[in-house]
């Protein structure tokens, strides 16, 4: 946790500024000397935390976004703490309601609910900073007061002037303008002329910055690097880092969990707290989420928003496991959690200071896990409105969908992958698996004899009176096919699957089968769902010429369209 050495602070309650009003000359001479401040991890009381999470509203929820926002319930649900949801809206330009609403609807999606925020308010609000530039105005004029800010009237070719003074002598870009030390006659000429000026903040000259990371360990800046900065635009907006530091001790904050590209920020933040006489909170910077060429993860990797993943099907239980895994381990082996069991496992002391690779094919293959981890009627439900929401059924629930859940769910990892493991199911790509090469060995195993024997099968009434059974009526069947074939094994059932199905793989082909058969009669097939029933398989086996083929003269597939 950060603290103002010599500072007692846990426990307080920000609500107004505190009267910080040195004389200017005393102050100034203070700075000349530098300082320095440092910051150390206590051990709070679990009563006292509380953590926030605080997205500006420009664009979608990124992953890393989602996981900082995971961290940091975990971590307050862990402890007995408070998870806060600040809106951080002073971006004006960008910043837009439409995405906020859809951080919220992301937030809500992955169950991370927050005690205080938008929708639910609390004590410390508002929660928009949009909402509390009168707050930023009183600090910022408070800082002014003290000396700790001054009024800067530089216009912005003067500043880009400095800079390029700074590049030449490869010096850091700091503030060199007279604005630093004019006098109080100057000052009141230029707002006597209302000429627009920011609020920049007194840097010491010398002195260093230490904080205690709770990820990162010691982490320390040298204050000559830095120079003046501002924290109010001339057009009287604050700037982030400002904002950040006001809203996080008057909203109570005890640790900040944050990206490591915020790292830097600490800086500028620490100096605000000790110019308010206000104490910092711990820092946590969590390392970034890698692309698998262990860049920085981007849009141009592919989905990176919580919303994209969850239109592709995601689960949010799968995803909250994912990100968690994402540079924390409970230490052993196990990779499967729930919330609730994250919430008893979590310590911050386990997150990983380095970088984590974002695993899409894992990530895909855990959310097939959790998937198939739903209790049955759950799954059902879930896939049954899939089918239905996508045109390929009729219904969303019955029988059928039942079985054909149960059939097919080990192929499905994706939500949506239960669209394509039904239509694969339901059509008859018959030509295809025929003419590509492993069809060859099917072909060449005297395939026309087995199609002989089943036509009978079929048209004797055999085969259908045995689906009619269910699954001890076919296993009956095919035993006794095989053994009027003289056929067992992979002898007998590659050649079935293939007339049956029209493909080489897939599910158990006895369940398959008899879904097919009860599908025809079902009534709950699309008609757009390019089901081909047993009767119309076995019209396209009738007609195809099976004897008249050999290796250079394979069936073709006007053959087999001109039948459906």
């Amino acid at each position: 946790m950060g603290s103002l050495v010599g500072t007692p602070w846990w426990g307080i309650r920000v609500r107004v500024i505190p009267e910080i009003s040195p004389p200017m000359l005393l102050f100034r001479s203070r700075i000349l000397r530098g300082f320095s401040v440092s910051a150390s991890s206590p051990s709070p009381s679990t009563n006292s935390v509380r953590v926030r999470f605080a997205p500006s509203p420009t664009g979608n929820l990124h992953v890393g976004g989602a996981r900082t926002a995971l961290f940091n319930y975990l971590f307050a649900r862990s402890k007995g703490g408070k998870f806060v949801l600040r809106i951080e809206d002073t971006d004006i330009e960008r910043s837009t309601k439409e995405s906020e609403e859809a951080v919220l609807r992301d937030l809500s999606w992955l169950g991370l609910d927050w005690d205080e925020g938008p929708s639910v308010g609390g004590m410390y609000g508002p929660y928009r900073q949009s909402e509390r530039n009168a707050l930023y105005r009183q600090y910022a004029d408070q800082l002014l007061q003290s000396g700790h800010v001054y009024r800067c009237f530089c216009t912005n070719e003067e500043l880009e002037k400095m800079k390029e003074i700074a590049k030449l002598k490869q010096l850091p870009p700091i503030y060199t303008g007279k604005w630093v030390s004019a006098t109080d006659d100057e000052v009141e000429e230029e707002l006597a002329k209302g000429t627009p000026c920011t609020y920049r903040f007194r840097v010491p000259k010398e002195g260093n910055l230490k904080i205690d990371d709770l990820i990162r360990g010691e982490v320390s800046w040298n204050l000559d690097t830095l120079g003046d900065f501002v924290i109010m635009r001339s057009n009287g907006q604050p700037v982030y880092n400002f904002c950040v530091t006001v809203d996080d001790a008057t909203m109570a904050i005890s640790h900040v969990i944050r990206a490591e590209e915020h790292l830097p920020n600490t800086l500028r933040q620490a100096l605000i707290y000790k110019a308010l006489g206000l104490t910092m909170p711990c820092f946590a910077h969590v390392s970034l989420i890698l692309a698998p060429d262990r860049s920085k993860l981007s849009k141009r990797h592919g989905a990176t928003s919580v919303g994209q993943f969850r239109e592709m099907g995601f689960l949010p239980q799968a995803m909250v496991n994912y990100l968690a895994l994402l540079g924390w381990g409970d230490g052993t082996e196990n990779e499967f959690f729930t919330l609730d069991q994250l919430v008893e496992k979590f310590t911050i002391e386990r997150v990983n200071k380095s970088g984590a690779v974002f695993d899409s094919a894992k990530f895909r293959w855990m959310n097939g896990q959790h998937l198939r981890s739903l209790p049955s009627e759950d799954l059902t439900k879930l896939i049954g409105e899939q089918w239905k929401s996508t045109g390929i059924l009729t219904e969303s629930e019955g029988s059928f969908i039942e079985e054909a859940v149960q059939l097919l769910k080990d192929g499905i990892e994706l939500i949506t992958d239960a669209d394509t493991a039904l239509s694969n199911l339901l059509s008859y790509p018959l030509h295809a698996t025929l003419a590509s090469p492993e069809g060859k060995p099917v072909l060449e195993d005297q395939l026309s004899e087995v199609v002989a024997n089943l036509l009978a099968a079929y048209d004797s009434g055999e085969l259908n009176c045995a689906l009619e059974e269910g699954h001890t009526g076919w296993q009956k069947w095919v035993k006794s096919f095989g053994r009027s074939l003289k056929r067992k094994g992979k002898s007998l059932f590659m050649p079935l699957r293939v007339l049956l199905t029209g493909k080489l793989h897939g599910p158990d082909m006895g369940a398959g089968v008899l879904l097919l058969y009860r599908a025809g009669s079902s009534g709950v097939i699309a008609p757009q769902a390019g089901f081909v029933t047993l009767d119309e398989r076995f019209k396209i086996l009738r007609e195809v010429e099976w004897q008249s083929f050999s290796k250079d003269n394979p069936i073709m597939e006007s053959t087999v369209a001109k039948s459906l």
